[in-house]
């Protein structure tokens, strides 16, 4: 330290400060990426809540056709490709007849 001359303990102290400027930048930065991280799970969250309530409706009508056997009667045999009914009211019910309201 003795032996440092004073360009020397100033350049070293330049060096201080922007190493100082830089882990500051740096913690910012890792700050903001996670709040950006919490903020897309509850998004996740909200989605996965929103989905589950749009969808509850759709798994009793994926399962009342199947317990009345008049229904039964009505579909056409496995044998021909057809949409199940399941998937249409998840068409239906998540895009409507134009335009899909999750997008």
């Amino acid at each position: 330290e003795k032996e440092k001359t004073k360009m020397q303990k100033q350049r070293e102290d330049e060096l201080i400060q922007k190493i100082h400027k830089l882990v500051q930048k740096r913690d910012f930065l890792v700050d903001d990426a996670e709040v950006e991280r919490l903020r897309e799970q509850e998004e996740d969250k909200e989605m996965a809540e929103f989905l589950r309530i749009k969808l509850k409706p759709l798994d009793k009508v994926t399962r009342s056709p199947a317990s009345t056997p008049a229904e039964k009667k009505a579909e056409p045999p496995p044998s021909k490709p057809t949409v199940a009914k399941a998937g249409i009211a998840i068409i239906k019910d998540c895009c409507g007849a134009t335009q899909c309201n999750i997008m």
